[in-house]
């Protein structure tokens, strides 16, 4: 299958049987109904479910054959450090929903966020960054990437476009946002940094991991590059580690500023990515060239996960977001709590920019803090019974963390409240069971607090 037959869909990863159906897909069909039928459309006598391609090689008749994946002419299956059928229908999967040309799978959400960056940031290059970042993210723009020669600058998100402005540099490739904060639950406003790419030249690049693409579609909002933590909301149900890469198709990476798409790759026999991939030019390159050398591929059976988990994606997050709008609610009146945080609320600071972005709801998670501090929540922790303690969000399962002494502990303590986490902040991620019983488990875990 030649690259001008699957323009559009899932790279590498596609045989002839699995994608025929998808050419046929209907372009106007809702979110919901792309999160069951999308991806993959069996033709007769084929699996009606995904099925698992739990192979690490393909067979091939002929040299010719084979010489043309290496060239990057052709697009069938080759190994499956590179591409696979089954996450290649999750990578489609995942474009369809979100709205992009194209998108690539990877070992973990850290990957995904790592593999956006270097994919057209070389050393001496720099990234400017919304400060208030999951911990994760923080640490390897911190830590790591400055290691590799990339510097990267933090900005407050609510700052003006003149003050985002004055911290760009010739070098910077990159404006890097998430758009709903964690811990912090900020909602970023995305007309503000959209604006800012726009005229600076640069992709925004945004982590829709607490949105997911049924809440936020961000590339109708300006975004160019969106990833997720796959591990969250799309499993859904904390049994596998992925995350994605999706590429909206809209970026010039012919302006002067990309030379990694638009000059030779002598690793590809001179191959120019813009030339031969046009607008499918950054997520090939971040399948064939850096999934290629890192070596950051997702397994098979993980991506048949999360296929499954998108199947019930927008059932799931309607009710994420019911229950933690009610458990917020209900906090805002409890005598030991001091402060709720969750965008769905009229006394947050982002609750119009939900109504603008997230109409559908502000996701599952929210923040509080209770009299007492830190030893109070603590106590409050670990007097749960039904919510558990455990370092995850986005499961169908409630669960709770203290993240100054978990996600965020290597972070100091000026870098911690950059991000959002104050010493007292509680982070619960509420999940889909019976709402009444998530508040008592709450009340009365605050009165042993």
């Amino acid at each position: 299958m030649l690259f001008p037959e699957i323009s559009g869909f899932g790279l590498l990863g596609l045989v002839s049987g699995f994608s025929k159906g998808v050419e046929t897909m209907d372009e106007q069909w809702s979110v919901e109904t792309l999160a069951i039928q999308g991806g993959y459309r069996p033709e007769a006598a084929q699996p009606r479910v995904t099925p698992i391609v739990q192979s690490t090689t393909f067979k091939y008749d002929n040299a010719d054959h084979m010489a043309s994946l290496f060239d990057l002419d052709c697009f069938d299956p080759m190994y499956t450090r590179i591409g696979n059928p089954t996450w290649a229908a999750f990578e489609q999967k995942m474009a369809e929903m979100e709205g992009g040309v194209g998108a690539l799978a990877t070992s973990s959400g850290q990957a995904a966020s790592t593999l956006s960056i270097l994919n057209i940031c070389r050393s001496g290059e720099h990234v400017v960054t919304a400060g208030t970042l999951y911990g994760g993210t923080y640490s390897l723009f911190y830590n790591t990437l400055p290691k590799m020669g990339i510097e990267v600058t933090f900005v407050d998100p609510e700052a003006s476009i003149e003050e985002i402005k004055s911290h760009f540099r010739p070098e910077t490739k990159v404006l890097f946002a998430e758009t709903i904060g964690n811990p912090g639950l900020n909602v970023l406003d995305f007309e503000k940094f959209s604006a800012v790419a726009k005229e600076m030249q640069v992709p925004l690049v945004i982590d829709n991991t607490f949105g997911t693409p049924y809440l936020c579609r961000p590339f109708e909002h300006g975004a160019d590059i969106v990833i997720h933590s796959a591990t969250k909301y799309i499993d859904g149900h904390a049994t596998s580690v992925g995350g994605v890469i999706v590429d909206s198709g809209r970026f010039d990476w012919s302006n002067g500023r990309y030379p990694e798409l638009t000059e030779p790759d002598s690793s590809y026999h001179g191959l120019c990515y813009t030339e031969k991939f046009g607008n499918m030019a950054y997520i090939i390159k971040a399948r064939v060239q850096l999934m290629r050398d890192l070596g950051t591929s997702p397994s098979p059976f993980n991506t048949f996960m999360f296929n499954h988990g998108l199947e019930t994606l927008h059932v799931r997050m309607q009710r994420h977001c019911e229950n933690a709008l009610e458990v917020a609610k209900r906090l805002e009146l409890h005598p030991k709590v001091k402060w709720v945080s969750y965008p769905g609320l009229p006394s947050h600071p982002s609750y119009e920019r939900v109504q603008k972005y997230l109409p559908k709801g502000a996701s599952g998670v929210l923040t509080f803090g209770i009299e007492g501090g830190v030893e109070a929540g603590r106590r409050f922790m670990e007097s749960t019974k039904l919510i558990a303690m455990v370092v995850h969000v986005g499961d169908v399962r409630s669960c709770v963390l203290h993240p100054a002494s978990t996600t965020h502990r290597q972070l100091s303590e000026e870098q911690q409240i950059a991000s959002g986490v104050t010493p007292d902040l509680i982070r619960l991620s509420v999940g889909i069971e019976n709402v009444e019983d998530i508040i008592a488990d709450i009340d009365q875990a605050l009165a042993k607090s």
